[in-house]
């Protein structure tokens, strides 16, 4: 009697084995043919070649390469600084630094067809230098400035603020794929506190460095909910002027120079810059894609009309002189 009893327990075990595994496989098919967006291990210009940052909440490899295909396919390479420029070196040369999102790293554009590389040849006097991170809102940017200012030192620093999204990503704690992010809350005197590090990770890093949570879609839906419910997505109020006024008063009070391109109209910015005497150039009008999902990043059209309009803003404050640069050039 003892003996069919224990026969039936594990029967009944391995039944209940049974089901649950089939279940799970069930669960695990039926996530894989469903596709959700959330779970995907979706390819963008943050993830490809791009590695989780403690304080930045991510950065470029240095010295990554590879192929990336959004509206176009083109390739990359970073530097040792994790820039998508020609490897950088200090010296007597002085350098015009550019600060931005993925219109200074040059989505969408091969390297050469990107407005840092059409002002080298025109400003030759100058080191020209692409500081831009895909993603990245004006908060991430001042971090990068501040971490990049020892090892560049520049000149002159020239923000190119993207009017379309980064005002939105300076409000929050997260980016596109869930992407986590530090930001900057404002207190009750108006003063910044930097929040958000160390940075978390999204689940896209769990899936690109962990072999079960990449390859059982059951494991990424734990991972996923794990990181929603432990970061939970945050809204501060718009703290943008607050922070280019950070990074004015961070590049001045290093002895450099500070300028901003803003790639959209932004009627609020332009009257913050306007009041404080900071010199600015709107680059609305630069042809851009409007196809492909990715946003409507400049076409080598519009690389060409913004290096124009950024040359014209240099040269009237004084920084190089337009008639004398395009001579040189020749």
């Amino acid at each position: 009697m003892k003996h069919l009893t224990k026969r039936n327990w594990y029967r009944e075990a391995f039944l209940s084995l049974a089901v649950t595994l089939a279940t799970l496989a069930g669960l695990e098919i039926f996530l894989r043919v469903a596709d959700f967006k959330e779970l995907r291990e979706t390819l963008t210009e943050r993830s490809l070649a791009y590695g989780y940052d403690v304080e930045l909440g991510w950065a470029p490899v240095p010295n990554s390469s590879s192929l990336i295909k959004t509206f176009r396919t083109t390739h990359y390479q970073h530097n040792r600084l994790g820039l998508r420029d020609e490897e950088f070196s200090l010296d007597a040369k002085p350098t015009i630094m550019f600060l931005g999102d993925s219109f200074v790293w040059g989505l969408d554009s091969e390297a050469h067809e990107r407005f840092t590389e059409l002002l080298k040849p025109k400003i030759p006097d100058y080191k020209i230098l692409a500081a831009g991170v895909s993603g990245y809102g004006t908060d991430q940017e001042y971090l990068l400035l501040k971490r990049l200012w020892l090892k560049v030192k520049p000149t002159v620093v020239v923000l190119i603020f993207c009017a379309d999204n980064d005002r939105i990503n300076n409000s929050t704690n997260r980016s596109y794929d869930y992407y986590q992010k530090p930001y900057f809350a404002v207190r009750q005197d108006g003063s910044l506190m930097l929040m958000g590090q160390p940075a978390p990770k999204s689940q896209l890093l769990y899936y690109k460095e962990n072999g079960l949570v990449r390859n059982l879609w059951l494991a990424r839906l734990a991972v996923d909910v794990y990181v929603q419910l432990r970061y939970p997505p945050l809204l501060v109020p718009d703290p943008t002027e607050k922070l280019v006024g950070k990074i004015r008063e961070f590049v001045e009070g290093n002895g450099a120079k500070f300028l901003v391109g803003i790639q959209n109209h932004d009627e609020a910015l332009v009257r913050y810059l306007q009041a404080n005497r900071i010199p600015f150039v709107g680059l609305e009008g630069a042809a851009f894609y409007t196809q492909g999902g990715w946003g409507p990043h400049w076409t080598p059209e519009g690389h060409e009309f913004v290096a124009e309009r950024i040359l014209g803003l240099l040269s009237a404050n004084n920084i190089v002189r337009y008639g004398a640069s395009v001579q040189n050039a020749k």
